[in-house]
């Protein structure tokens, strides 16, 4: 990746139409993977790395990100306004992460049977039906993925 489309991924002004365009071209991706691509690498670890980068970016197309000054801090813990941290980049990316997580062991826990949904092929599909601790750890790539484009765009 160049550093301008970096710094257009990660900054602290970002557009939420360029992330909503990374989110479309990102699903698109992931359905061409589901399709065509053979059992393996790319369909087994790939597509779950792109899966939370996939979800960042609508995550950063549906909520701006809101920055607080160091002046400002103070002031934000005492009006409620901690909760736009978690908007921030690196808080938002740990909470995808979580939330990639999440959607893992609730495949171990048979969360889609417990649901009433295991004769849906929708829901199988998109919050899964085996449990497989690969995918934890190409979820963590794709977040390390998150948090090195962060790093890289506050480099002067």
């Amino acid at each position: 990746m160049s550093t301008a489309v970096i710094r257009a991924f990660i900054s602290r002004n970002p557009s939420r139409k360029s992330f909503f365009i990374y989110a479309v071209l990102l699903f698109l991706t992931e359905v061409l993977i589901a399709l065509y691509a053979p059992a393996g690498f790319i369909r087994g670890f790939v597509g779950d790395v792109l899966v939370v980068i996939l979800l960042f970016c609508m995550a950063r197309a549906v909520a701006p990100v809101t920055h607080t000054h160091p002046v400002e801090n103070t002031a934000a813990k005492n009006t409620g306004d901690g909760i736009k941290r978690l908007f921030q980049t690196p808080w938002l990316a740990f909470a995808v992460l979580l939330f990639a997580f999440a959607i893992e062991f609730g495949q171990y826990w048979g969360l889609v049977d417990k649901l009433g949904l295991g004769g849906n092929r929708l829901a199988r599909i998109v919050i899964g039906s085996h449990f497989d601790p690969l995918d934890l750890v190409a979820y963590f790539v794709g977040y390390l993925i998150l948090l090195g484009c962060y790093c890289k765009s506050r480099q002067p």
